[in-house]
């Protein structure tokens, strides 16, 4: 259950991130995707397909230094979406991918903190 745990945080954490860029306003969507994300539960394949494609909307706009960390981001959805609710699939996901996903949500974490004065954490 904890895996489960942190997978959600991480799907949520990532899917929040900051800075005016390319093609949007990536605070205000990626506040509006944190707000979305709140509650996330990863064994509900229609709430991840629905986190997932807030994401991208995000993605779009991120700043170019962050898009690397969005590809990551949304593959990490798009694999937890195919799991659909299977547990042991969720788990090995959170295995194999958990630390890429670690590493690009600490970085879209703080890039939202400093540039968008948004804490992901608590929406």
């Amino acid at each position: 259950m904890r895996k489960l745990g942190a997978l959600a945080a991480a799907v949520t954490m990532s899917a929040v991130a900051l800075t005016a860029c390319s093609g949007g306003d990536y605070c205000g969507d990626l506040k509006a995707y944190a707000q979305s994300a709140k509650g996330l539960d990863v064994k509900n394949p229609d709430q991840v397909a629905k986190a997932r494609k807030n994401a991208e909307k995000v993605a779009k706009s991120a700043p170019s230094d962050l898009k690397d960390d969005w590809a990551v981001l949304l593959n990490y959805a798009k694999k937890a979406e195919e799991a659909k609710g299977d547990t042991a699939k969720l788990s090995e996901l959170a295995k194999s991918e958990g630390s890429k996903m670690g590493t690009a949500s600490t970085a879209i974490s703080q890039q939202a903190k400093d540039t968008c004065k948004l804490d992901l954490e608590n929406p």
